[in-house]
């Protein structure tokens, strides 16, 4: 059982899949995929597995099928194929299974192919990441996001979410007594002065500590006034999650803040046979191969220090797009990126 590529990533699209929701597509993704002859499954942590090839070196192909929330309409205008998840990161995983398949026709797979599905990347669990993390061993390793067809991205920073609770007895707003949105506002802004302290020197984005404000909410009844906040901060390589955890725990009291989703910084060399295979594929097919180190994060994240292989993230569609309304993906740039792939995966082994 074969399906034409693009209707591959259009059924995908239509099934909606947001994190913790993911059983409907990765259901669809095993059939198709046995329906190939593969061997394929739903694996503990709700991801969907497919494998192929008996000899050579094991590549994992690692993307998400998982999306945030935003209903956009499924359609065809022109090149243009809209809907959620189209560029993150459905369309970089409908790219992983169609190029295994076209390599496999081809006769040309000299590698063992595990492809992987991953749950709940878009939450800070990254539960699918972590199971398959404990799972494989391979040689080489492929996250499916976005890159556009023609670049190869080599590492992203890390991340830490920081919840934040203060409460005290209400007062009259005459008195004198600070607000308890006050006391927030001043831990704010002793995170935003710790974010500037480490950035001087650093020009690059890559290179800096970036928080944001995520949200915030107040109310009391009467007798205790309360507020609460979300931050996020963007790690740079070298802050370690946990140390920067403590810290904000020290900075925020006499408030709690129970902080979670912290990752590490990931980065990987640019001279590995994987890249190398990419290089040549990408000018193969008439590009310029181009180079990213993007300031958000990644399953990368989680597995690259965990298997020490070569590995990169590759998918077509444009980044800016992610999380928008307006997500949408060339279907040309798909189809091509689907055949620097196939030619990836002839390559290594």
């Amino acid at each position: 059982m074969d399906i034409n590529e693009v209707d591959f990533l259009t059924a995908m699209l239509r099934i909606p899949s947001l994190s913790g929701q993911e059983a409907e597509v990765a259901n669809f993704l095993v059939a198709q995929m046995r329906g190939f002859g593969w061997e394929a499954y739903v694996d503990p942590s709700g991801s969907a597995i497919g494998h192929l090839g008996d000899t050579g070196p094991l590549i994992v192909l690692l993307g998400h099928i998982d999306t945030v929330p935003g209903d956009i309409p499924v359609r065809i205008e022109g090149d243009l194929l809209y809907g959620r998840g189209s560029v993150d990161a459905k369309g970089p995983f409908a790219t992983f299974v169609m190029a295994a398949r076209r390599a496999q026709l081809a006769g040309n797979l000299r590698c063992r192919i595990a492809l992987v599905g991953a749950t709940e990347e878009e939450a800070a669990s990254s539960r699918g990441a972590h199971y398959a993390k404990d799972q494989y061993a391979p040689q080489l390793c492929v996250i499916g996001e976005p890159s556009g067809w023609d670049r190869i991205t080599l590492g992203y920073k890390g991340r830490l979410l920081a919840h934040y609770r203060y409460e005290q007895d209400s007062a009259h707003s005459a008195g004198e007594q600070r607000s308890a949105p006050e006391h927030m506002t001043d831990f704010w802004a002793s995170v935003q002065s710790l974010c500037a302290k480490h950035n001087l020197g650093h020009t690059r984005l890559f290179e800096q500590m970036i928080p944001s404000l995520r949200r915030v909410a107040s109310g009391g009844d009467g007798l205790t006034d309360w507020v609460e906040a979300t931050i996020g901060i963007r790690l740079p390589e070298g802050v370690n999650p946990d140390a920067l955890a403590d810290e904000l725990e020290a900075m925020a009291m006499p408030a709690t803040l129970r902080c979670e989703g912290g990752c590490p910084a990931f980065r990987s060399p640019r001279t590995t046979p994987l890249v190398s295979a990419f290089v040549r594929s990408i000018r193969k097919a008439g590009g310029q191969p181009g180079f990213l180190h993007k300031t958000g994060t990644a399953d990368m994240n989680v597995v690259g220090p965990a298997w020490g292989c070569p590995i990169v993230a590759y998918g077509p569609g444009d980044s800016q797009l992610d999380h928008t309304p307006n997500e949408h993906v060339s279907i040309s740039e798909y189809r091509t990126a689907i055949a620097v792939l196939s030619d990836v995966l002839s390559q290594v082994g």
